[in-house]
């Protein structure tokens, strides 16, 4: 059944939201570029604000909800059908360093369902786009995620920070290749066009970080999933999910496999310990 919002529309909004985006990108900087820290160390920047007004004002609409990592939870978007659920700079140690690993991303949720998604790296000069009726092109061509079927010799991105703390020991020696990348979106991003094949990350992240990359590997044909071996659902109260699986679709059965001891029971509450 047709609803108002034409899945045309929605990816109208998250273009146009991009191209706003790139203009406040290309005021700042990457690498020199004042910043604060949040508490928990994790740093914010005056981007970081600018781009989630930017993107409040191209994308939200009335009867719509929001979640963004830069902006006051309203818990008003649980009442919602459609919610955005954007990071408006996912990768902020990456753009303080001056690292090309950061990007925008935007994800709408339909009755929990990330069904579109955009993530655009200005630095890369990329731009990721797709939704669960139309696909997902990037830089505006067709894309498809791996259709590698075994692990040997695949490129799995790796979260710098969880390498950076050892998190990825147990995987040396492995018969795949890991790299380690910032911005959880962006290597989410890489896995839904095909130019990775496999990302995980076995520590919480917040829906913000994950919800457009999981539009984009599902509507590419990947296989994604949390940590307990369900789909993502979105606009939770909490939106603190356990952690994330994504691959080509052929991937799938290898993947879980290989994390079998990692994967939780769906009942299980994630922490940040």
């Amino acid at each position: 059944m047709k609803t108002n919002h034409s899945d045309a529309d929605t990816l109208h909004r998250i273009q146009s939201a991009i191209e706003a985006a790139r203009t406040v990108f290309s005021q700042f900087t990457a690498g020199a570029i004042e910043t604060e820290y949040k508490a928990g160390h994790d740093p914010v920047t005056e981007a970081d604000r600018a781009l989630d007004a930017v993107l409040r004002r191209e994308l939200l609409r009335d009867g719509e909800g929001w979640l963004s990592e830069e902006s006051v939870d309203d818990f008003s978007r649980l009442e919602k059908s459609r919610v955005w659920v954007v990071d408006p700079l996912d990768g902020t140690r990456e753009f303080v360093a001056g690292i090309p690993e950061f990007c925008v991303s935007i994800a709408m949720v339909e009755n929990g369902v990330p069904v579109a998604g955009g993530i655009c790296n200005p630095a890369t000069n990329e731009v990721f786009l797709g939704s669960l009726e139309s696909g997902v092109t990037y830089n505006g061509k067709p894309a498809r995620p791996s259709q590698h079927t075994t692990l040997d010799g695949a490129t799995v991105l790796a979260s710098r920070s969880e390498t950076k703390r050892g998190e990825w020991k147990q995987f040396e020696g492995a018969n795949f290749k890991v790299r380690p990348m910032g911005s959880v979106a962006y290597k989410l991003a890489l896995v839904s066009a095909g130019l990775a094949d496999i990302t995980f990350t076995l520590v919480p992240k917040n829906e913000w970080d994950v919800a457009a990359g999981v539009a984009l590997v599902t509507s590419a044909g990947g296989f994604v999933s949390t940590l307990e071996n369900v789909p993502l659902r979105g606009n939770n109260r909490n939106p603190l999910i356990s952690g994330l699986i994504a691959s080509g679709p052929l991937l799938r059965e290898p993947l879980l496999s290989l994390l079998e001891g990692h994967i939780q029971p769906a009942d299980s509450t994630p922490s940040r310990s």
